[in-house]
């Protein structure tokens, strides 16, 4: 077996947690190919080193002196060599990093350094080799990810590496300077290795145990999701539910490969399998809740709008035409509500309300704000009758008014809109009826 692992910033903070991952990592000879991220907070206090790269480019950005910035920096990774007793000297590296910055080598080169050297740390500490990811990453002349390109350049490296690091988050460009990915990027560089490597599993190492069916911050210590399908994650994790990259899915579900999410302080727990399919049952019929707040409705009517071809078009071409996103468009026969998100819209409400009436001449049009989207999520859902009937139950037992509710045509999901002040009482009140109580 072939596994490739990925290890988050908190799981390598300092020399006690990098110590951790090794062990993980030697304890298992199938864990061949490592992609560390940069070290994150060593407490609550502290700073992440990719934010400090941050600093140092705006210092440097601004034709302020960057040598005290640096050498912070610098300490943080010698306290790492130091802790772990491993012969390695990054003094060279610095002096470059640092002409690198100074002559303008640009934001995402700053930051990509936080992984870079962890890369070189993680392979010195581990004694196997080092693939600079800007030599098997690439990105086209708009900045965008080249999967094709990538996986060509992956593949042939690794058929001639049987063992190595590759740090996350970032690549390069044609002309070889550096691009990042967004935040969590180091999530998408773990399915990339994954998928040119033809890996059995992507273990991606973090500080949970896995998923959870809920938001801790809402619901006290929510139960885990032992199995998830590839297409539930994509609707919780659009939906706010934030362990993986949600990017991080397509490299590896292309290939079939598995995703295990696990815990570096937990190693002996096994975590949330993420597959393509499964024939194993959710142990609750919903497998997640996930939602946001901060949304605002804005609902057409018109009489005979069922009869008149192109109305939805037109109506949706009013916001297109002010560059808003749409969330959900729920109708009826006469009616057609469009849920966006409130920040992007409120400035340009009245530009979209002309539009519309322009448009489509509707005959009333209401706005309302201040209203959360919560998507209840599972595989099972389909297969149990009742769902959206326990779900109003739930609700109305806890005196709360549903705005609007829609279901995907796959049963996957259900949409429920609230208003915003009952978000979490009705997070709490779906996953006691789903989970706690399960009636």
């Amino acid at each position: 077996m072939k596994k490739v692992v990925k290890f988050g910033g908190s799981s390598l903070a300092d020399a006690e947690h990098f110590a951790k991952v090794g062990e993980i990592i030697k304890s298992d000879p199938d864990r061949v190919y490592v992609i560390p991220s940069a070290p994150g907070k060593r407490s609550s206090g502290d700073t992440k080193v990719t934010d400090m790269l941050y600093e140092l480019n705006e210092l440097a950005e601004s034709g302020k002196d960057i040598t005290v910035a640096l050498a912070r920096i610098k300490s943080r990774y010698d306290d790492i060599i130091k802790g772990l007793s491993v012969d390695l000297d990054l003094t060279e590296e610095f002096d470059r990093i640092g002409n690198d910055v100074k002559n303008g080598a640009g934001r995402d080169y700053a930051a990509s350094r936080g992984e870079y050297l962890n890369g070189r740390v993680m392979a010195a500490y581990l004694g196997i080799e080092f693939i600079d990811a800007a030599t098997v990453i690439r990105f086209d002349e708009n900045g965008e990810f080249d999967a094709e390109a990538t996986d060509r350049l992956m593949s042939k490296k690794l058929e001639d590496t049987p063992r190595a690091v590759i740090p996350g988050f970032y690549g390069s460009l044609q002309d070889g300077s550096i691009k990042t990915f967004s935040r969590g990027g180091s999530d998408i560089t773990g399915a990339i290795v994954a998928r040119g490597a033809h890996a059995d599993v992507y273990e991606n190492w973090t500080d949970v145990s896995g998923f959870l069916v809920a938001d801790p911050r809402i619901i006290e210590r929510p139960k885990k999701i032992e199995t998830i399908t590839y297409l539930e994650l994509r609707e919780l994790a659009y939906m706010g539910a934030s362990v993986l990259h949600e990017d991080s899915i397509f490299p590896v579900r292309k290939e079939g490969i598995p995703i295990n999410i696990r815990n570096t302080n937990d190693p002996d727990d096994e975590g949330t399998w993420i597959v393509e399919s499964t024939a194993k049952k959710s142990r609750y019929t919903i497998t997640g809740i996930a939602g946001k707040k901060g949304f605002c409705s804005v609902s057409i009517a018109k009489d005979m709008m069922n009869s008149e071809v192109g109305f939805v078009r037109k109506v949706l071409q009013a916001f297109e035409d002010q560059n808003i996103s749409i969330e959900h468009v729920p109708s009826g026969i006469d009616t057609m509500t469009v849920f966006v998100h409130e920040d992007e819209f409120i400035s340009k409400e009245q530009a979209v309300v002309s539009g519309i009436y322009r448009l489509a001449k509707p005959d009333v049009l209401e706005i309302e704000s201040g209203l959360a989207l919560i998507a209840v999520v599972g595989r099972g859902m389909k297969s149990t009758r009742g769902t959206a009937g326990r779900i109003f139950s739930a609700l109305a037992h806890a005196r709360i008014n549903v705005r609007m509710i829609d279901q995907g045509s796959s049963e996957l999901n259900v949409i429920i809109g609230v208003d915003d002040n009952d978000f979490e009482k009705a997070i709490t009140a779906i996953y006691d009826i789903f989970v706690e109580t399960q009636l």
